[in-house]
């Protein structure tokens, strides 16, 4: 079964038993109540040993599994908060100016001319420097069979 992972505009509001919990993005649409879905966002909290295992006994009764506990380089706790990131109206506005402003964009400078003449491939200077070998048995390998005729 695959886990679910709690709403908020913050992390704080997702860490709330109240949130709403959704499986997938479509889910997570639905239940945000006209709100867009930014991202499935993680973030990384260090608490107190009191505050993880509070955390962590609180999810226990909704079960929703976005909660993992680890531990940083000193042995302190630190817990990982899987959520789904609402959009709020302000960020909304402000990735429709950014938009807005965005400069359109530039076309790509043109393929540099070909500068190689006839100068350069002559006087075999792109043949190899050695001449290979060559035996002049080699075609002794395939012998026309003698009519036993």
């Amino acid at each position: 079964m695959s886990h679910a992972y709690p709403l908020g505009k913050t992390v704080e509001d997702a860490l709330k038993p109240e949130a709403k919990a959704a499986r997938t993005r479509a889910e997570a649409e639905a239940a945000a109540g006209g709100l867009k879905v930014a991202e499935l966002a993680t973030d990384w909290l260090s608490v107190t040993e009191e505050a993880a295992d509070a955390m962590l006994s609180a999810a226990g009764a909704f079960a929703h599994g976005h909660l993992q506990r680890y531990e940083d380089d000193q042995g302190n706790p630190v817990v990982a908060v899987t959520w789904w990131k609402l959009e709020t109206e302000a960020a909304g506005k402000r990735k429709a100016a950014k938009a807005a402003k965005a400069k359109p964009a530039t076309p790509a400078p043109a393929e540099p001319a070909d500068h190689t003449d006839d100068l350069y491939f002559r006087r075999g200077r792109t043949k190899p420097s050695r001449r290979r070998y060559v035996d002049p048995r080699q075609l002794d390998l395939f012998r026309q069979p003698k009519d036993t005729a």
